[in-house]
């Protein structure tokens, strides 16, 4: 057990209590993290993956909490911690367990309460509270994996990564990578504008109990699509439904630079409320940054929603196995089971825009 595990949280379907290697006490915020569980609030209406942080007083704390947590840091941390803006390594990020693919950035198991900590106050600047709360449950659900005292799958919170390319500014460029099993973030930061792109979140196992309470990381994200895809009609759904069997992730990690074919019901044939449902549906993502952010992000998609497609693949009785996708002129979201419904990888991306590229051009 590493000597920084600090929260103990007991589950009711085990007999023993399990140890959540994620966080020290990190005050209000992190508290919050570990007690409002996956929120259902209502999502809004949906967008481009790219818009303001809320204004330069956010980015300035952004960029301040993640100085903090560098200059927490001894020299050969930092070193691992923070890397060239331009660096290739950028895109070496994935979501398999990382006695797979290692991680950019240092790892969480072996920093300091204190820096533990700071790491989780810098990765919260960058999203709003639902979005923080969603990687909270995701890694909460990786530590239900944890087997055994040596772990040989490296599985739980201990073993996520976190790395900053370029040093985090209020004005120039900078990204913050966060990830491990299931989780890879990327958060682009330029001046007011901030980009989630490419973003994967997953899942395994999709529920488990917490608290006395059951948490589903990605609960709306399965349970908005099944509601969109029952809601159409006969007609609609020849449209839409174009297979039996759920396909894997097309565009996840690893594939940056590729392309996909539209396919399946465009959004201008659909109702205002299966519309509506569309774009809350899209808002489970874009409402992991920060509210103003989120709110300019899908004011901007909801323009574009005539050309947005909507496809799946699978069976449409919710709580089976199915994958779908969605996709615009500046966005890709996949949703796909990995052999049933325990276990989920998604992904998030502007292709056009994948780290910010866009941004970094004006």
């Amino acid at each position: 057990m590493s000597e920084h595990t600090l929260q103990v949280l007991p589950h009711e379907n085990s007999r023993r209590t399990r140890v959540v290697r994620l966080a020290p006490a990190l005050g209000a915020a992190i508290l919050l993290g570990f007690a409002v569980y996956a929120s259902r609030a209502t999502v809004s209406p949906a967008s481009t993956i790219s818009a303001a942080v809320d204004d330069d007083k956010t980015t300035a704390t952004a960029a301040a909490k993640a100085n903090a947590f560098l200059e927490s840091l001894d020299a050969q941390l930092r070193s691992k911690a923070l890397l060239e803006y331009d660096s290739a390594k950028k895109s070496s990020w994935s979501n398999l367990p990382v006695t797979m693919v290692a991680r950019n950035g240092v790892r969480l198991g072996e920093l300091t309460k204190a820096q533990r900590a700071a790491a989780l106050d810098a990765i919260a600047a960058v999203l709003s509270k639902q979005g923080f709360q969603k990687v909270i449950d995701i890694i909460n659900a990786d530590d239900q994996l944890v087997t055994g005292k040596e772990n040989k799958m490296r599985f739980g919170g201990d073993n996520f990564y976190l790395a900053f390319f370029g040093k985090p500014s209020p004005t120039q460029p900078w990204m913050l990578q966060f990830g491990g099993h299931h989780l890879g973030i990327n958060v682009t930061v330029v001046g007011k504008n901030s980009v989630l792109t490419p973003t994967h979140t997953g899942a395994q196992p999709t529920s488990f109990t917490r608290g006395g309470k059951t948490v589903r990381p990605l609960g709306p994200e399965n349970d908005l699509a099944f509601k969109l895809v029952n809601d159409l009609d006969a007609k609609q759904q020849k449209q839409a439904v174009l297979g039996a069997k759920p396909k894997n992730l097309v565009l996840g990690p690893g594939q940056d630079g590729k392309t996909i074919q539209p396919e399946g019901i465009k959004g201008s044939a659909l109702t205002e409320a299966q519309r509506g449902t569309l774009l809350e549906l899209i808002g489970a993502w874009v409402h992991m940054l920060p509210e103003d952010a989120a709110a300019t992000c899908l004011a901007s998609f909801k323009a574009k929603l005539a050309d947005t497609y909507f496809v799946w693949y699978g069976p449409t009785t919710d709580g089976s196995a199915a994958y779908y996708r969605i996709q615009g002129p500046t966005l890709v979201i996949e949703y796909a089971p990995q052999g049933g419904t325990n276990h989920i990888h998604t992904i998030f991306r502007d292709p056009s825009n994948d780290y910010g590229a866009q941004l970094t051009k004006q």
